[in-house]
């Protein structure tokens, strides 16, 4: 990775898109230190200081302590992402949604739509916080006050969403998941120096301490294996005589990834599981049952937490991997490029084929996916380690730095190809 890194600078062009992404990475942690306008700073500290902490931890970690500290960046990109699933999976259940977004600038549309639904999503939300949870710590509660803490609560979102999509256009990897990457990665030496306090007054023993270092080691070489395994299906090109010259005749294989969703479903599993807590903004009625039966701090949350992730990791993976590949759309390129595989017919048994493989493949990525992210919760819920960084935020931060590390060296392959054409 390190070497990977070295030969990416010596280009110029590389060397811009990672400074760039580095600056902007920066001025988000600037932003998610900056607080919200008339609040009590103190009243937000008494308030998790007592069990709704233990509720807000994940959006906390997540936010890289923007939310605790009630920062501009307190909604941090999620409403984004709850965005994202929600289009795709109106685009999957109506076919003229589906049609839409497929035309010749459906991804332009659908990326604006997106946006639109953002800053809805961020002003609900906003509202919920405003007039909900946070509205004890806002000094003064007059209508104007509460619109304007509303209002750069999703201009933070709105911002931060720009931000996103400015890296992935102008820098290196995709900008929301990096941006995601970086407020859990921010935590860690906050986490790092509880869990050293806690050892030294002795709420902790050494030997839990070396089980969570085991389990975080085989999260990160479970997460770099299954994104690294691949299924190889042979592929033979037809040769065909084009004027004077003879095309195909070579080769190759389709690689289909064990895992091409990457941690998109972690991602979109822990957002949706966060829905409920931010109803419990809305309506303080529900905190408690919500505490209850979502948060991992108690049974029988933890075991109702746990299970609804595993189906959510399950079915997004399912869900991800349709969108990325399309079995029928990849037969039919196939065909057209004289293209087949040894021993099945093209067209339709080529589809039926490729959906089988892609299934099977799927199904072991899937349950991979979300057996890693799911057994650190459980083993922490049953120790007194108190720590973020778990098998989630583990997982999300390795997933991301190896899709990020595959980008720069596509760049790289790219650039070496262009100079050697030259």
């Amino acid at each position: 990775m390190f070497e990977t890194l070295k030969n990416a600078w010596k280009i110029p062009d590389l060397r811009k898109r990672m400074i760039f992404t580095f600056l902007m990475l920066v001025v988000y942690r600037l932003g998610a230190v900056i607080p919200v306008p008339g609040i009590d700073k103190a009243v937000v500290q008494n308030m998790f200081s007592g069990t709704a902490g233990g509720l807000l931890d994940f959006f906390d970690m997540m936010s890289g302590g923007a939310f605790k500290d009630f920062t501009i960046f307190a909604l941090n990109i999620y409403p984004y992402i709850t965005s994202s699933i929600i289009l795709q999976l109106l685009a999957i259940a109506i076919p003229s949604i589906e049609q839409f977004f497929k035309a010749e600038d459906g991804k332009k549309k659908m990326a604006q739509w997106t946006r639109y639904v953002t800053v809805i999503l961020a002003l609900i939300q906003a509202t919920a916080y405003s007039v909900g949870f946070f509205n004890s710590a806002i000094i003064d509660k007059s209508f104007l006050s509460i619109v304007s803490v509303v209002i750069v609560l999703t201009a933070g979102t709105a911002f931060l969403m720009w931000l996103g999509e400015l890296i992935t256009d102008k820098g290196i990897g995709n900008g929301i998941s990096l941006i995601i990457m970086i407020g859990i990665v921010s935590r860690y030496p906050r986490d790092f120096g509880t869990m050293i306090f806690q050892v030294q007054n002795g709420a902790v023993n050494i030997i839990e301490i070396l089980i969570f270092l085991i389990f975080a080691f085989f999260i990160v070489v479970g997460v770099i294996a299954i994104q690294q395994g691949e299924r190889k299906i042979p592929v033979q090109y037809a040769k065909r005589v084009v004027g004077r010259k003879m095309y195909g005749g070579q080769s190759t294989h389709i690689p289909m990834k064990v895992l091409m969703a990457g941690v998109m479903p972690v991602i979109f599993a822990s957002t949706l599981l966060a829905i409920p807590q931010t109803l419990a903004f809305f309506f303080p009625s529900m905190a408690e049952g919500v505490q209850k039966y979502f948060s991992t701090a108690q049974s029988p949350g933890i075991y109702v937490y746990t299970i609804l992730n595993i189906l959510l990791i399950i079915f997004f993976t399912y869900f991800y991997t349709a969108v990325q590949f399309n079995p029928f759309e990849y037969s039919n390129t196939l065909k057209e490029n004289g293209g087949f595989i040894p021993g099945i017919r093209p067209g339709r048994p080529t589809a039926e084929y490729l959906n089988k493989v892609l299934n099977r493949i799927t199904i072991a990525g899937a349950i991979s996916l979300a057996i890693i992210a799911t057994i650190p919760t459980l083993i922490f819920s049953f120790t007194d380690l108190n720590i973020n960084f778990g098998g989630t935020s583990l997982l999300i931060v390795t997933g991301v730095a190896l899709e990020t590390m595959k980008q720069v060296e596509a760049q790289m392959l790219m650039r070496h190809y262009k100079g050697f054409l030259k």
